[in-house]
């Protein structure tokens, strides 16, 4: 079973969901230490056991010591073990990255850019409903890929942060988030 289902097998193409889904999986992969046969586990017992057809979505998934929980009525169920019932430790940075809507729908993500950057600093946003779909610098609307275009072109960062009214810092960040892409 294929971990991300793609918005279109003919030809395939990937949604902004699929693109959350990637991001909350390469979390959970890369700084939870989550191994795919956990993964596969919680989504096939989600599905089949709760009726969950897309985990990943799911705001109240949790993650803590390679495993998968699911938050549900104020207790933790360990997905990856059968759904047991687990103790309230809750590692969420992954999905503090994903803006949710009032249904509970998943409608921008924050990347991450560089790990020492804090948290409340998300300069990059990823939004279906904005540049349709490319990153931007969030405060300004401004395409990262604008941006290093511009730096590539030799102008100084002092300078394309004067000309969109923007900080150093976030233009620093758009560049970034681009090599990185």
């Amino acid at each position: 079973m294929p971990l991300v289902q793609p918005a279109d097998r003919e030809p395939v193409s990937l949604s902004f969901w699929n693109l959350i889904e990637a991001h909350v999986l390469r979390s959970l992969r890369t700084h939870h230490a989550v191994s795919l046969q956990a993964v596969r586990q919680a989504l096939s017992f989600a599905e089949r056991e709760m009726g969950i057809k897309r985990l990943l979505l799911h705001r109240e998934m949790r993650t803590d010591g390679g495993r998968i929980f699911l938050d549900r009525y104020g207790q933790l169920i360990d997905l990856s073990a059968s759904g047991q019932l687990a103790m309230k430790k809750v590692f969420e940075e992954h999905l503090r990255r994903v803006e949710w809507d009032a249904r509970a729908f998943p409608i921008r993500l924050y990347p991450f850019v560089a790990s020492e950057y804090p948290e409340s600093d998300r300069p990059i946003s990823i939004d279906a409903n904005v540049a349709f779909g490319r990153p931007v610098i969030r405060r300004g609307g401004i395409s990262t890929g604008t941006i290093a275009d511009r730096i590539d072109a030799g102008e100084s960062v002092a300078a394309v942060a004067a000309d969109y009214d923007l900080r150093e810092e976030e233009i620093e960040q758009a560049v970034l988030y681009e090599r990185a892409a």
